[in-house]
């Protein structure tokens, strides 16, 4: 990051510019750290499922396998704070303007299953606040996603045909405003299935969000607005591509061009929500292996914050990088674009990958489920009636295994000297 003031009024008062990070894709970045988390004799195949840099940039929240969440610096060997849950995470999320130098705002979203949605501090884990979502039977619901609104004011939480709208000052027991996205479960219409990603447009002149759903459809994402509720504003998607959605994702610069991941898919696709949305803007290939070969473990792709630069992680341990100011309209989208850089980061699936807000540094985490099938062999003592003795049955059972790689690793991508 370069930041300079500039004396621009002519009065002698000074006026600071920020200039975002320059990023060097010319060759592979430098390994700036690689560690693992902390050994767990309780749950030794742990790992870091996915990371999130704090808005300020200072440190990083991992959500573990192990259940628990991890905060740490990547650039120290300081041990993390380790938040343990009682049941298994789904989703967090940041609270906006989060940043160590103001505890009031150093917090973050929880979804656990089967509890109430938690505020927490990201310094010591203490409960700062809940919202609890429940259902017909009176069973706390877990959300499988999290969002605050553009003005942290309220909390978007998307489940089974419905979106949670939350009041951030209004904790406790108070109901939230329910969204329902489909008229009802016997309809065709409207936005089905569980809503797996909720994602924000960073223009604070629009209050429109995208919500995409696991439900396999060709147009299973759509865009919402905040003062109209479930009513739909448009539908995005293309002929043929019926996967559930993983990630969403607003260009930072270019909130008019949304992104978006699928399970068991090979591509991240964009759309340009000024013109047609039934056709990708640009279609990015993010991983060479056929679907047939893909794992449902969910891998997060990552924008700058100059909205330049698109990253993502496979499961094969490589790093993509795409420029997506250099890729014009007219590239077909019949042939997906290839990166602008791939370097090997680990040995195992990149779970996530984060760019730092105020640094050239690219934050990977790798880890996977890996499973050994054992064979075991059992008799049956009633045999057959021909006396040829006991039929012997095989039994497979898949135990899981500590994964191959789960390293946290820290790239930097800067300029060499007298290039920036």
């Amino acid at each position: 990051m370069s930041g300079h003031a500039d004396d621009q009024s002519g009065s002698g008062d000074t006026i600071t510019t920020w200039t975002p990070p320059t990023y060097n894709t010319e060759q592979p970045p430098t390994l700036l750290n690689s560690r693992g988390l902390p050994k767990d004799a309780n749950f030794p195949g742990n790992f870091a499922r996915s990371a999130k840099w704090s808005p300020d940039g200072c440190v990083a929240l991992f959500h573990c396998e192990n259940r628990s969440f991890q905060i740490l610096t990547p650039t120290s060997e300081i041990v993390p704070q380790c938040l343990y849950q009682p049941a298994p995470v789904v989703d967090y999320a940041w609270y906006p303007s989060a940043t160590v130098n103001n505890p009031a705002t150093f917090c973050f979203l929880a979804s656990v299953r089967e509890c109430p949605v938690k505020l927490l501090d990201a310094s010591d884990g203490r409960l700062r606040a809940s919202y609890s979502i429940v259902d017909h039977r009176e069973r706390q619901i877990a959300p499988h996603c999290l969002s605050f609104n553009v003005n942290a004011t309220k909390i978007y939480c998307g489940f089974e045909d419905a979106i949670e709208v939350f009041d951030v000052h209004r904790p406790g027991n108070n109901e939230g405003t329910r969204l329902h996205t489909t008229p009802s479960k016997k309809t065709k219409d409207g936005l089905k299935g569980i809503i797996s990603s909720v994602a924000f447009c960073p223009d604070q002149t629009n209050e429109y969000f995208a919500a995409g759903t696991l439900a396999p459809s060709n147009f299973n994402v759509a865009l919402f607005s905040e003062l109209t509720g479930e009513k739909t504003l448009m539908w995005v998607g293309c002929e043929g591509l019926r996967n559930s959605v993983s990630q969403l994702k607003f260009n930072p610069t270019n909130p008019s061009v949304l992104y978006a991941s699928f399970r068991r898919n090979t591509r991240i696709y964009s759309w340009d929500l000024r013109g047609d949305t039934s056709i990708p803007l640009h279609v990015f290939q993010a991983n060479d292996l056929d679907p047939g070969e893909i794992s449902n473990q969910k891998l997060m792709f990552d924008i700058d914050y100059a909205g330049r630069w698109l990253g993502v992680g496979d499961h094969k341990g490589d790093v993509r990088l795409f420029d997506l100011w250099n890729t014009s309209h007219t590239d077909s989208q019949t042939k997906p674009l290839s990166p602008t850089l791939k370097y090997t980061a680990h040995e195992d699936a990149i779970g996530s990958v984060g760019f730092n807000p105020l640094k050239t540094w690219l934050l990977t985490v790798a880890g996977s489920r890996n499973f050994d099938d054992d064979a075991s062999e059992s008799d049956d003592s009633n045999g057959d009636s021909e006396g040829e003795g006991p039929r012997v049955i095989t039994v497979k059972r898949r135990s899981n295994t500590k994964p191959v790689d789960t390293s946290i690793r820290l790239w930097d991508f800067a300029p060499a000297q007298g290039e920036q």
